[in-house]
């Protein structure tokens, strides 16, 4: 069924989440005389006011008047970028896990504290943040978010979460025949060294495979 020029003011003014008076204040009319309009108690728009109300409505005057049906809007181009910036990258959230400590170890926290933002691109299942300056050789710093890839394994030199027992800490790891090297970024710091049976309780919760400074 065909809509009324009134219908179609109504409509349109819903769609765009505009009321009656505000409609009514752009156009300088009282609110009465657009509710007026859309009942069809007054039948025509005068021409002089088709064409504005059309605008406040975002929309064109022959669709107001059943010429046409609503245009499809235009896709607005983006933002340019100053130049000298980068564009930001585009992101997905991770659930941010615990705490873990860049300087002695500590209890690692089990329960989700909220997601944060990480670059799409970066493969990875969830974030810990970290506390302490042992690895501050490696650019990352207390508060730093590192992101990481749950893997069981990770090459000789390859920065990790570990857990050691019921703790957890983020270190360079190196395996030796018969002993295993967590090892700081930071000389004021000690490797961490676990021998022989005490290598049991050494698992590597995943690979660090970045970070963010901002958190």
């Amino acid at each position: 069924m065909n809509m009324t020029t009134g219908e179609r003011m109504k409509q349109r003014r819903k769609e765009i989440g505009f009321s009656a008076e505000k409609v009514a204040e752009r156009l300088g009319v009282s609110p009465a005389t657009i509710y007026r309009y859309e009942k069809g108690d007054i039948e025509k728009v005068p021409v002089d006011s088709l064409a504005e109300l059309a605008k406040i409505l975002q929309t064109t005057p022959a669709y107001l008047m059943g010429w046409e049906e609503q245009p499809t809007p235009k896709p607005t181009s983006p933002t340019p970028i100053p130049p000298g910036f980068i564009p930001m990258p585009k992101m997905k959230k991770v659930p941010l896990i615990g705490a873990i400590a860049c300087g002695d170890p500590i209890t690692a926290l089990q329960n989700r504290e909220g997601d944060v933002d990480v670059p799409e691109d970066v493969r990875c299942d969830f974030a810990l943040k970290c506390h302490g300056d042992s690895m501050v050789g490696a650019g990352i710093h207390d508060g730093d978010v590192v992101y990481i890839h749950i893997q069981p394994e990770v090459e000789n030199g390859e920065i990790a979460a570990v857990r050691i027992g019921d703790e957890a800490t983020l270190k360079r790891v190196y395996l030796h025949m018969d002993y295993v090297e967590l090892r700081p970024e930071n000389p004021a710091f000690e490797s961490i060294i676990r021998r022989k049976e005490d290598m049991n309780d050494v698992h590597i919760e995943g690979k660090a495979v970045g970070y963010t400074h901002w958190f």
